[in-house]
């Protein structure tokens, strides 16, 4: 009967030090750590988003469409990857569409890395979106994003 005893206490000993392994180790998510995104715009706009003049950061330009979120989520229209960009911007780039950046400004909670089409990509009181297209030479333009695409990113999937 002792055996017994001796063979369960090892049994529950081992499984707590695989569960504090594991807690340690195994559940940790992994570090989201993203390089910043540098882009060339082929429009030679003076303000861009993230600029300061006289000590004012520029929130949106030409070309952004402004959106209330009112501390709602924005969520990735397709599987695609969110890097920095500027302060307060990042962007999001999908293998889906290659030809086409979403520069999106004013999120708070903004999660980096790799997103699953319908994951919230972070939250905002205000978004500023351009939709930017890759031009023969390599820079990208600021285009109008469609509709569809908006009230995807607006709901989450």
């Amino acid at each position: 009967m002792w055996d017994m005893v001796l063979n369960v206490l090892k049994d529950e000993r081992a499984i707590a030090f695989s569960i504090v392994l594991l807690t340690a180790f195994g559940c940790t998510p992994a570090s989201m750590t993203e390089s910043p995104r540098d882009i060339q715009l082929s429009q030679k706009w003076e303000l861009q988003p993230g600029d300061v003049v006289a000590g004012r950061q520029v929130l949106g330009g030409l070309g952004d469409i402004s959106l209330a979120l009112n501390g709602d989520a924005i969520y990735a229209p397709f599987d695609g990857r969110v890097q920095p960009y500027k302060p307060n911007c990042v962007i999001f780039s999908s293998e889906e569409m290659p030809v086409y950046l979403f520069r999106l400004c004013g999120l708070n909670q903004q999660h980096f890395g790799f997103r699953r089409a319908g994951q919230a990509l972070g939250t905002g009181d205000e978004l500023r979106l351009a939709l930017l297209t890759k031009q023969p030479d390599g820079r990208w333009a600021i285009v109008e994003p469609s509709k569809k695409i908006i009230e995807k990113m607006l709901q989450p999937s």
